[in-house]
């Protein structure tokens, strides 16, 4: 029904011409998945990429949830028997969910306010004749109270009242906030001690900042007020609604003066409040997402055979073997500055030929590191090679640990071990386990319990489906989990992929794909591009969709040659006219992306992982000194900054204004998640456990 007007006001909302945003709403209600449309469709969207097709995605969802309030709202206005066609006409046309609001504002249910009962009274007559200013005689008190009532709601409730108000509120709201008194002493509330007595113009108010002051008031820490200037506004209302210098005019002065502090005033904060919050919410969401996007994108160690230690001092380290695969081998627990340990990790090296050592970067990492760099330098002369050793991020293995998942996986091991396993699994192939835990458990955003919970999700799940297709999954060995977030699949098919598997052995094509129950031809469209296998067709194991083989075939025919050679040649495929191959519905784009593909088949993205050393000398925050440089790892970046691992136990904060010689607006400009830095220690309150660093003037 609104289609073509959805795609019109799509269009000016995220500034992509109408007939690309037409297009992309059209694969969108066909079932098309924003990781298949931007890689698979770039002839119809016009190239556009998943950032963009996700915000048109956003738009259109807004629009639909839009079109059924306004059927709610007709719904209510057939209740009180209103036939006004000029009103219904005005809720067509409106696409703005404040303005619709305000339109349906004096017709929406609510409680009996003070102007219902002077209705009641008989009043109306008198709050009319009043509004028109004219000399008059004035009733009695109660009388013009009933009737101030009914004026201060009428104006409350006025369009153009509200929006001057609304306005007001944009140029002068100033957000401050108080301690409550009883409460601020505690501990807890000593978190918020810099929101104290606090007030900043709202629209310059930074997201950290606001989710802070909401997180306090919520715990009764704050209270917090917003407002603009009030002369001014009660000026802009004066100009609207006095007419004339009379008594009859003071009491519609004294009604308008009510009306915006009684009702006015408190509507519109909430609103704006509503509004800062989501404005908040949604660039804590973006830094969050953004985050988790590098993290699942880490370099993968690849399929070497790994010792995993889950640090700790009074319970030992937990020790697990896992093999290529990631399966696990055996356990046991070490403990430090222990002899036998020493011998044990020594044996289980040289036992197991082990490749990589992955250390979690929890409470006795750095101690556990220092036992293990001892070991593997003892070893040099005794093994074939020397295995590499890497910390780990822990964040998320003891939810994994103690999830379902991690039951299903190893139901006769417990969380111990199976922690163990998370961190080993991390190194091996980091997107591989990380899809496994809630995301917003892995401890990469701020405030994450404070955005708004369904947005969060959201975000997180498109970002762990934008990665996973990005990189692609082996069809044969992806678990359960991962295969959940390819295109077009989700938790059912997933587990029918994995159970066909099982049943029938690795699949030998992409095609035996259309085999498994439940897997019909337009999931197969949406998800065969995403899935890799190494079988007898090349192309199976690439990013080339099955639809465009004949297109591939074609290219190896004219060149009298096969596809393997195709892809193996590149001088053949620099003789390949790509113009002969362009088509209504194959153009330029995909042909582009066919070579660059036939160019590295099946190529990870992702990059090789890198060894990192701790500065030696440097163990804990005692060890730190105001001027020291040191090596250190980004584990979080937030709005304001960057937090870095020094090995200390302790993370320290480059605030935004230390990342570099120059402006800095957004730390992502600088540094990305889990990147090797050197800093330069600023300063170390001890006391409170702080640790400011900077990256400027090294």
């Amino acid at each position: 029904m609104y289609e073509n007007k959805f795609s019109h006001i799509i269009s000016g909302a995220v500034g992509i011409a109408e007939r690309q945003v037409a297009a992309t709403v059209a694969l969108l209600d066909e079932g098309a998945t924003i990781p298949f449309i931007a890689r698979y469709r770039k002839e119809k969207t016009g190239s556009l990429d998943e950032v963009q097709i996700a915000a048109i995605q956003a738009q259109y969802g807004k629009l639909q949830e839009l079109a059924k309030r306004k059927e709610t709202i007709y719904a209510r206005l057939d209740e009180l028997g209103n036939n006004d066609q000029e009103l219904r006409k005005r809720i067509e046309d409106c696409w703005d969910a404040t303005e619709l609001e305000d339109i349906y504002l004096p017709y929406k249910p609510h409680r009996k306010t003070r102007a219902d009962v002077a209705i009641e009274k008989g009043l109306l007559p008198l709050a009319e004749e009043i509004l028109k200013q004219r000399p008059m005689k004035l009733p009695n008190e109660e009388d013009l109270q009933g009737a101030r009532d009914i004026i201060a709601q009428r104006i409350a409730e006025d369009e153009k009242s509200r929006n001057a108000i609304r306005r007001e509120f944009s140029y002068t709201a100033v957000l401050s906030s108080k301690a409550v008194k009883t409460k601020c002493d505690t501990p807890e509330a000593q978190n918020y001690k810099d929101y104290f007595d606090f007030k900043c113009p709202l629209k310059h108010i930074r997201s950290h900042q606001l989710l802070a002051i909401r997180r306090a008031e919520t715990e009764g820490y704050l209270r917090v007020d917003i407002s603009p200037d009030t002369e001014k506004a009660l000026d802009k209302l004066a100009h609207l609604w006095l007419r004339a210098n009379n008594d009859t005019a003071y009491q519609v002065e004294l009604a308008m003066e009510d009306g915006y502090k009684r009702l006015l005033k408190p509507a519109i904060e909430t609103e704006f409040a509503a509004l800062s919050k989501e404005k908040a919410d949604e660039e804590a969401i973006r830094v969050f997402a953004e985050n988790l996007r590098q993290l699942l994108l880490g370099a993968p160690l690849g399929q070497k055979r790994v010792l995993a230690l889950d640090p700790g001092f009074r319970t030992g380290c937990k020790t697990v073997v896992l093999n290529e695969q990631g399966d696990l081998l055996m356990h046991d627990v070490i403990y430090l500055h222990n002899l036998q340990s020493t011998q044990k990790l020594q044996e289980l090296i040289k036992k197991y030929k082990i490749e990589a050592i992955a250390i979690g970067n929890g409470t006795a990492s750095r101690e556990c590191e220092q036992m293990a760099r001892m070991v593997v330098e003892s070893q040099k002369s005794k093994v074939e090679s020397v295995p590499q050793i890497f910390v780990v991020s822990e964040a998320g293995a003891s939810v994994y640990s103690a999830s379902k998942i991690a039951r299903e996986e190893f139901p006769d091991e417990d969380v111990t071990v199976r922690g163990a396993v998370s961190i080993g699994r991390r190194l091996i192939d980091p997107l591989a386990e990380l899809v496994k835990i809630e995301p917003k458990s892995i401890g990469v955003g701020q405030y994450q319990h404070d955005v708004d919970q369904t947005e969060l999700r959201e975000s997180l799940r498109q970002t762990v489906e934008s990665v996973v297709n990005y990189v692609g999954v082996d069809v044969n060995t992806a678990s359960k989990h991962l295969l959940t977030y390819i295109s077009g699949l989700g938790p059912m098919l997933a587990q029918n992929i994995v159970d066909y598997r099982a049943e029938h052995g690795a699949f030998e094509s992409r095609k035996e794909l259309l085999k498994v129950p439940k897997l019909g031809a337009k999931t197969f469209e949406q998800a065969a591009g995403f899935l890799r296998l190494k079988g007898a067709n090349p192309l199976d194991n690439s990013a080339v969709h099955p639809e465009s083989y004949g297109i591939v075939e074609k290219m190896a025919k004219d060149q009298k040659c096969s596809v393997e050679d195709l892809i193996a040649k590149k001088e053949l495929r620099e003789q390949v006219d790509l113009n002969k191959y362009v088509t209504a519905e194959v153009g330029m784009p995909t042909l582009t992306d066919i070579m660059k593909e036939l160019a590295q088949p099946g190529r990870d993205p992702r990059g090789e992982t890198e060894e990192f050393h701790f500065d030696e000398h440097v163990h804990t925050i005692d060890d730190l000194q105001a001027g020291m440089v040191l090596p250190g790892i980004v584990t979080n970046i937030s709005a304001f900054g960057a937090f870095v691992d020094l090995g200390v136990h302790k993370d320290g904060l480059i605030h935004i204004s230390e990342m570099a010689d120059r402006r800095v607006n957004n730390p992502q400009e600088v540094v990305k998640l889990h990147q090797h830095v050197k800093v330069r220690v600023v300063d170390v309150d001890r006391a409170r456990g702080r640790i400011q660093l900077s990256l400027r003037h090294l």
